[in-house]
């Protein structure tokens, strides 16, 4: 049976697959979908009760992969998009789980950010807590505050705004965006962590300037090399970026 190269939810919007095989999905997360629990009641963007929905549904999507499971293995913010690892099976849930924690799991993103930074790669390794002040923020707490470590790259800059890579070599809650703005450049839309409301027309179609590109990992059952990729031009363009044929980065204007 021939399969889709998307998800299909219970109100039409299809999800991209970027990559497939026996134990995992990987699709292109788009921005104001949250990942919590099926349970979770505060929301009618709940994308992990979305997709179960659907399987359940037996869509033609799920149902020519003869799929009854998917699960996410990590997170994204609501509004980050990109690339999202799924499982296909419980089974499965603990291995990939353990790629993550063990940090063989090799993340790269893109982040448009304010500013420009003044060293072209450096690494950040602020400690980092919840807030107690505001729910739901993260604040760097060099005493009781947990490691984490971002490494950053600048890719191009243009006017007030800058193009940057981020690695994160841990993976605490909004460890990007925290010491993206402990960096003195925080992510363009970032109402938590930056000055968030811009005129930037790009804030329509990615609420966050901030999308998971790459994931790199040793598949946990075969050994063999995975490399997962997310097409980046459309929001690069939303921002006023755009990557030459000989893969630099420009701004839009130049």
């Amino acid at each position: 049976m021939p399969k889709t190269e998307f998800i299909e939810l219970g109100d039409g919007e299809q999800i991209p697959i970027l990559y497939e095989d026996r134990s995992v999905i990987a699709i292109d997360k788009p921005p104001g979908w949250m990942l919590v629990p099926v349970s979770w009641q505060k929301t009618d963007r709940n994308l992990h009760a979305a997709i179960l929905s659907s399987i359940e549904e037996r869509r033609f999507w799920a149902r020519s992969r003869n799929l009854k499971f998917l699960q996410h293995v990590h997170r994204l913010d609501a509004e980050t998009s990109g690339v999202l690892l799924m499982v296909k099976s419980q089974g499965a849930v603990r291995p990939f789980g353990r790629l993550f924690e063990s940090r063989q799991m090799h993340k790269r993103y893109w982040a448009v950010c304010h500013g420009r930074p003044q060293r072209p790669d450096w690494d950040c390794r602020a400690p980092l807590a919840p807030d107690p002040a505001q729910i739901g923020r993260i604040k760097v707490d060099p005493r009781a505050g947990k490691p984490a470590e971002t490494h950053f790259k600048l890719l191009c800059s243009s006017g007030s705004f800058s193009l940057i890579e981020a690695q994160p070599v841990t993976g605490r809650t909004h460890q990007i965006r925290v010491h993206a703005a402990r960096s003195g450049t925080p992510i363009v839309g970032d109402r938590l962590y930056g000055p968030g409301i811009t005129d930037l027309d790009g804030l329509d179609r990615f609420p966050l300037g901030l999308r998971s590109m790459w994931l790199e990992y040793a598949n946990p059952f075969d050994g063999r090399p995975v490399r997962i990729m997310a097409a980046g031009e459309d929001f690069l363009a939303a921002f006023g970026f755009r990557i030459d044929p000989q893969g630099g980065f420009h701004s839009l204007s130049a």
